[in-house]
């Protein structure tokens, strides 16, 4: 598996590269414009002031832009490339039954996986408990049809990230409910791959891009832009 291990690396950069930090930017870009926001008065004000000590068009600014290009877009985007990170890191691995992102043969115990992917252990809710189960349900069904002898542990949910001790709620339901496997990252990467640092690895490789990723000037500017709009100024002016 070694040439496997060192192509799915490879692979992961050019997609983190070329999908996360670009959709990242692209995102960061719209933020100039006021209306890419649900501005609450009376919060933005106050973490105005919370964050720099004053709410000038500038700290209001940046107490609206953080929190969306540190937090919730660039979790977003990470979120919504996962079929594309299967499509693209593990396309040697990809599965043309319905409902399964990934097919591999458990290094562990030799036995063949259906796996759905999923990106972290608090990246899914309720409906798409009874998603995964239904489509999991189906591929044991057919599989009896066709006379193939496929057990429910055959049937995983792989995170790309996260541990075990960090999984949700809804990821323990998949378990305890229908009987169905979680492999947190560091099981599901092992398993993959049959090397135990593997994941160690791919955070590291992933960790070489992202020191490229310098776009301070660039967010600055976004900043300033958005300090010189009229809502924005006026929220400057609440005394």
């Amino acid at each position: 598996m070694i040439e496997n291990k060192n192509t799915i690396l490879a692979k992961a950069k050019t997609w983190f590269r070329e999908t996360i930090v670009i959709n990242h930017a692209g995102n960061s870009q719209k933020l100039v414009d006021p209306k890419e926001f649900n501005i609450n008065p009376f919060l933005t004000v106050y973490l105005a002031n919370f964050l720099t000590g004053n709410s000038s068009p500038q700290s209001i600014a940046k107490a609206l832009i953080y929190p969306r290009v540190l937090g919730q877009s660039i979790t977003t985007s990470f979120g919504a490339n996962i079929q594309k990170f299967a499509s693209d890191v593990l396309d040697g691995f990809a599965s043309t039954t319905s409902g399964i992102d990934i097919e591999f043969i458990d290094q562990v115990d030799g036995v063949r996986k259906y796996c759905q992917l999923k990106a972290g252990p608090n990246t899914i809710n309720k409906d798409d408990v009874e998603s995964i189960a239904g489509h999991f349900k189906g591929v044991i069904n057919l599989a009896k049809v066709n006379g193939l002898r496929v057990s429910y542990d055959d049937m995983v949910v792989g995170l790309i990230y996260g541990e075990a001790h960090q999984l949700s709620g809804h990821y323990k339901r998949i378990t305890s409910q229908y009987n169905y496997p979680v492999l947190a990252a560091h099981d599901f990467w092992f398993r993959l791959t049959g090397d135990d640092g593997f994941y160690g690895e791919l955070v590291a490789a992933i960790g070489e891009v992202a020191i490229e990723a310098d776009y301070s000037q660039e967010l600055n500017k976004i900043i300033d832009e958005l300090a010189q709009q009229d809502e924005i100024i006026r929220l400057s002016r609440i005394k």
